[in-house]
This record gives C-alpha cells, sequence and structure tokens, in this order.
C-alpha cells in the first residue's frame, strides 16, 4: 500500500472531524473520497500531507509516518488542496516557473501544455483571474510534478464541463504514468467514471468502500407482470435479490453476470422490462440520502465562494 492509516482520528473539542479511519490506497490506483461538507475528506488529506496532527492513530506514505516524516512524504506527494492560494502580483507563466524551481521533478514546460490543454491564458495576472482560470493554474503547477502520488481535493470545483473533462483525461494519464492518484470530490459521476475504489465518508466516520468495477456488474431490473412471479430459483439465489414487489410490478437487482437471469426471466409472465446499472448514486444515497443530506451535491460540483481567501498549494 502506498497510503495506510490506523485508526486514525482528529478530534477537536466541538466536534470529532475523522473518527478511526482505517484504510490502505494501492500503488497506481485512482482513489475516491465521497462526502458531502464536514465529512472528513479534507481532514483526512491533511493528516497524510503532515498539516495537522492525529488525536490517535496513525498513517503512512510511500512508507513514511505522516506525523513524524511529513517533510519526507511531500517530498513523494504533490497536494491540490480545496482552495489554492496562488501569488496575486504574478502572471500564470511566472507562478510556474517559481513551482518548478522550487523543487525536484517540477517540470515547467509539462505545466504549461497542461495549462494550454485546459485553455489557461498564462499572460494574465493572478489577482485579474477567475476563481476557476486560478483552479485551472493550480492544477497544471500540481499534475505537472513528477512523484509517486498525486492529491486532489476538489480538482474539478468552479471548472466549466470542458475543462473537467480535459483533468479527467488528466487524472487517467498520470495513472497509465504509473502514479497514484487520491481524488476528492462531490460529483459522483467524476468518481464513478474516474475511480478504481471509492470510500464514503459520513460525520468524520468511513461507511463504506466500494469498487468501481465490481459496481458496474450491478443491475436493477424492473419488470411488469402478468402472471405469477413464483419464486427465485435456487442457484440464482446468490446472483439476483428481490428489492420491491407489488401485484403487477418488481424490482430485482442483479450481481455478476447477466445471461443466466435473462434466462429466468424468459420464462416469466412479463411484458415490460428495464435494465440498468445500479451506479453510484445508489450506493451514496444509502449512507446520506437518508439521514437529509441534500441530493443536490451527487451530481452536480459544488461551487466554491468569490472570495479571494485561499490556502496554499503544495507541488
Amino acid at each position: 500500500m502506498i497510503v495506510q492509516t490506523t485508526h486514525l482520528s482528529k478530534h477537536y473539542p466541538a466536534t470529532h472531524a475523522l473518527s478511526d479511519c482505517t484504510l490502505g490506497v494501492r500503488s497506481g490506483e485512482v482513489f475516491g473520497l465521497l462526502g458531502p461538507n464536514g465529512a472528513g475528506k479534507t481532514t483526512l488529506l491533511r493528516l497524510l500531507m503532515g498539516y495537522i496532527k492525529p488525536t490517535s492513530g496513525s498513517a503512512t506514505v510511500v512508507g513514511f509516518d505522516c506525523r513524524s516524516q511529513s517533510l519526507e512524504v511531500r517530498k513523494h506527494t504533490a497536494y491540490l488542496p480545496g482552495e489554492a492560494r496562488l501569488f496575486r502580483r504574478m502572471n500564470g507563466r511566472q507562478v510556474l516557473s517559481f513551482f518548478s524551481r522550487l523543487r525536484t521533478g517540477s517540470h515547467e514546460q509539462s505545466a504549461i501544455r497542461i495549462a494550454d490543454r485546459l485553455e489557461l491564458d498564462l499572460t494574465r495576472q493572478v489577482a485579474r483571474m477567475s476563481t476557476g482560470m486560478r483552479q485551472k493554474l493550480a492544477l497544471a503547477a500540481v499534475l505537472a510534478t513528477d512523484c509517486e502520488l498525486i492529491v486532489l481535493d476538489e480538482p474539478t470545483a468552479n471548472l466549466d464541463p470542458t475543462a473537467r473533462a480535459e483533468v479527467l483525461t488528466l487524472v487517467r494519464e498520470s495513472q497509465a504514468a504509473g502514479r497514484t492518484v487520491i481524488f476528492s470530490s462531490h460529483v459522483l459521476s467524476e468518481v464513478e467514471e474516474t475511480c478504481d475504489r471509492v470510500v464514503i465518508l459520513r460525520s468524520g466516520a468511513l461507511v463504506h468502500e466500494q469498487s468501481i468495477a465490481l459496481l458496474r456488474k450491478r443491475h436493477r431490473i424492473r419488470a411488469r407482470l402478468t402472471g405469477p412471479f413464483g419464486t427465485i430459483p435456487h442457484e440464482l439465489e446468490s446472483r439476483v435479490s428481490c428489492i420491491s414487489r407489488t401485484s403487477d410490478r418488481i424490482v430485482l437487482e442483479a450481481s455478476n453476470e447477466l445471461s443466466p437471469i435473462l434466462g429466468w426471466l424468459a420464462t416469466l409472465s412479463i411484458d415490460e422490462v428495464t435494465i440498468e446499472p445500479v451506479g453510484l448514486s445508489a450506493i451514496y444515497d444509502q449512507f446520506h440520502r437518508s439521514v437529509g443530506i441534500a441530493t443536490e451535491i451527487v451530481n452536480t460540483p459544488l461551487h466554491a465562494s468569490s472570495s479571494d481567501t485561499f490556502h496554499h498549494t503544495h507541488v
């Protein structure tokens, strides 16, 4: 594991920001963090970077302890915080030049190429850039760094759909180059498209871990019955379960291969059937919609305020 946490916790007097978090990130994967504001995502990332100290538990990145060896952790990591502070009097080109000279493994020409792909005007002064333009500039600096681990906290916030799609492409290219990516986002479609595995956080606790490859094998089957349904055959009980049933409607959830299930459905009295992937949204809703979390965050990006107060960018 390139990242490992064991019973990691961060408590403040009024709240438990992260509680008893144990997880591992495999080398070479894109690992997603999901959850609304206050779920503990940013706290977890800051603990990994050594910017804050845990109340209890431990964490390692590339074999280095995040508490006692945080400088070594940062040498092997490129980190994009949720809000990046950049030099307002510099133009975009000067910012990328500064970061390229700041640390080994940061390449100015690579950063410029990424900025071009994101359609960013590097001649503009940072103070005159929009929030989305500053986000692109920070992304160019971070993604151009040659390191083992890239940590992205809400990387597509404030970006237009074209730029968001390009960022996802850049993440996949980073993975193809052998890097590991931790990807924190509110947008389920982005996580489902990009990540290999995802964990869901709620109120500081890790409540679910999901393989995206396994999720893609799960399907929801809705059918209208014209005759008796009977029971699920014994040989299919491990593959399919009944979610709901009325006198003329049934909803099933299937895992693994669909072929045996479709063969069984063909023997039933059905005149209408719909099959669709379960999707990450259904999994997320199990842990958040039921406790009153606004569902608008599920499929739309969260837009930050227009404030000019930013946290630092680590590259």
